[in-house]
């Protein structure tokens, strides 16, 4: 679930010919191969992804800009580039776009790798979800189911939560105290008045230069004062508390319930891999904004998260832009101090004329570098930011007789409230997306994704051969606690025996397969303490987008820095022109 959040792809895939380039204006449908096809089974039961490139890279070997990665982030950079009629080429290693967010198909069940919870879509505006934001300016939209629950499972109990301004008090009174529906109330009502301040500045209209004053500042200046007002002084004064951690906010107002404390962690965890002592506030009152206001929903794409890949690669293209699959950049190219273009692991160079953009982690883009040219700086930051851990991920395909027919998309079990949300081996979430788009999974079957969120020690699988006994023995170990987890919510006509897709990924399959550094969700960066880079670098003309820039971890946070880094590299009078065709 991750809330936008997460995760991996384990698997080789392959749409079109090797080194092809998306450069045509007519929608292509992505298609998965198996075994059959060429592709070399792993010992983890998933398809190996191998990035040699077979053939020299085909096309023209240079652009106006080079975006290293196809994840989310990258996307909407080159999405957003290519919209204001720049030269974008995206470089991707394996044979998929998407990153952490494309889907992966065997024996017919369709599987998400990453996100799975998702909500926005269908906002519009200033206050738009980014990614919403983008796609607009692409033109391409998403269709989605809206459903409004998520099961849960606690030590206090199980229920089925519903977001919305009310439900949740029944939640409260029923496996909490009146204490909690006190102090829950008195959340909701500091909160959400400062959404209106949290939400006045489009994320689109952000660059990173000075230029933010016209495109930002000015522009959206009499909506943010009028926000401030709104909310009273009271509420303006909190206001200055949306760039400090979220557990200020709630200690200003002597939330002392320990469920209310608990369930607030776990949302903040869940949203960017912190507490609440360590998430942006505006994070949060975003996210109560868009799960606590009247008439609010959750959406789920229908085709999955491929979907959402797919309409990105089809704005890229639209506007004239390539991406070019199974082009494993080797490094870099910096000549006389700039980034000129990089080298592909074949040896061709591709010349970048204005910008490189990494879409990679920030330990992987250092690795791309020169170390001559890498200011030590620069070099000791980013190796003594903190990493979030990694993944254990449980991938199913199974028949849906005996099933109950009301099972619900999502479910969050929490084992133990004492060790904290962010322990190893006490969090597990799980997706059944199938519910909701039947067409996932082969009739009468169903697609289930579980994994524990960014809280697996790298340190436990680190040296291990994967071809081992010692780690297939760890495997089974680590992985059943997501077994008993899935267990729990699919009841007793759920038979781990009798599924036909069976597939465990460990970190090791994280670092392998998404190209991760220790396999790690992203920076554990704590808001108050530390705060996440910007997207320029030390390098001239080479910038950063993804969950190592800010805003951070999330496909919200993704988004925005793709568009941050776009639009920076084109003229304010482009920016603002954009901004007045999306209507924000």
């Amino acid at each position: 679930m991750s809330l936008n959040t997460t995760s991996l792809h384990f698997l080789q895939f392959q749409s079109l010919p090797s080194n092809s380039i998306f450069n045509s204006h007519k929608r292509k449908r992505t298609f998965l191969v198996r075994n059959a096809n060429g592709s070399e089974a792993s010992s983890n039961g998933y398809l190996s992804t191998s990035t040699t490139q077979r053939t020299p890279f085909a096309g023209k070997p240079e652009a106006d800009v080079v975006v290293i990665g196809s994840g989310i982030g990258g996307l909407c950079c080159a999405g957003l580039l290519a919209r204001y009629q720049q030269d974008v080429l995206v470089l991707e290693s394996h044979d998929l776009p998407g990153g952490a967010a494309h889907s992966f198909d065997i024996k017919g069940y369709k599987f998400d790798s990453g996100p799975s919870l998702f909500s926005g879509f269908q906002s519009r505006g200033p206050q738009a979800n980014p990614l919403a934001q983008v796609l607009d300016a692409l033109g391409e939209s998403i269709t989605c189911a809206n459903y409004d629950s998520w099961m849960v499972y606690i030590p206090e109990g199980e229920f089925l939560s519903r977001i919305g301004p009310t439900e949740f008090f029944k939640d409260l009174e029923k496996y909490a105290s009146p204490n909690a529906v006190r102090e829950w109330r008195k959340l909701l009502d500091a909160v959400l008045p400062m959404s209106a301040a949290a939400m006045a500045l489009p994320p689109l209209s952000i660059r990173g230069d000075w230029g933010v004053i016209s495109t930002a500042a000015t522009r959206y200046a009499p909506s943010l004062l009028k926000s401030f007002v709104q909310m009273g002084p009271q509420g303006a004064i909190s206001a200055t508390k949306l760039l400090r951690p979220f557990s200020e906010i709630i200690d200003s107002l002597e939330l002392k319930d320990p469920f209310i404390r608990n369930w607030i962690d776990l949302l903040a965890f869940l949203l960017a891999g912190v507490r609440s002592n360590g998430i942006l506030s505006a994070e949060m009152v975003y996210m109560f904004a868009e799960w606590y206001k009247p008439g609010c929903t959750l959406e789920y794409p229908l085709n999955g998260s491929a979907a959402i890949v797919d309409a990105l690669v089809h704005g890229i293209q639209k506007f004239g832009g390539r991406i070019s699959l199974r082009s494993h950049v080797e490094n870099i190219v910096v000549e006389n101090g700039r980034a000129v273009g990089v080298k592909l692991r074949k040896g061709q160079f591709i010349r970048a004329k204005k910008a490189v953009v990494s879409n990679a982690s920030m330990w992987d883009t250092l690795d791309l570098l020169p170390v001559e040219v890498i200011p030590k700086s620069y070099q000791d930051r980013i190796k003594m930011t903190p990493q979030c851990e990694s993944f254990m991920h449980l991938h199913l395909g199974f028949d849906s007789e005996g099933i109950r027919e009301d099972l619900g998309i999502h479910h969050i079990v929490v084992n133990e409230w004492e060790r904290g949300v962010d322990a190893d081996q006490n969090v597990v979430l799980i997706s059944v997306p199938s519910v909701l788009s039947p067409n996932l999974a082969p009739p009468g079957k169903h697609v289930l994704h579980a994994y524990t969120p960014g809280t697996e020690p790298f340190g436990l699988w680190e040296g291990l051969d994967r071809k081992s006994t010692e780690y297939k023995e760890l495997k089974a170990e680590r992985s059943e606690v997501m077994w008993r987890a899935v267990e729990r919510a699919l009841g007793p006509g759920f038979d781990r025996d009798k599924c036909e897709v069976k597939l465990v990924g460990t970190p090791l399959t994280h670092q392998r397969f998404l190209r991760r550094n220790r396999g790690t969700y992203g920076p554990a960066i704590e808001a108050g303490k530390a705060t996440f880079p910007g997207h320029s670098t030390p390098i001239p003309q080479l910038y950063c987008c993804g969950d190592s820039t800010f805003p951070g971890i999330g496909v919200p946070a993704v988004a925005a820095s793709g568009a941050i880094v776009a639009n920076s590299l084109v003229s304010v009078s482009q920016h603002s022109q954009l901004l007045d065709a999306v209507g924000i």
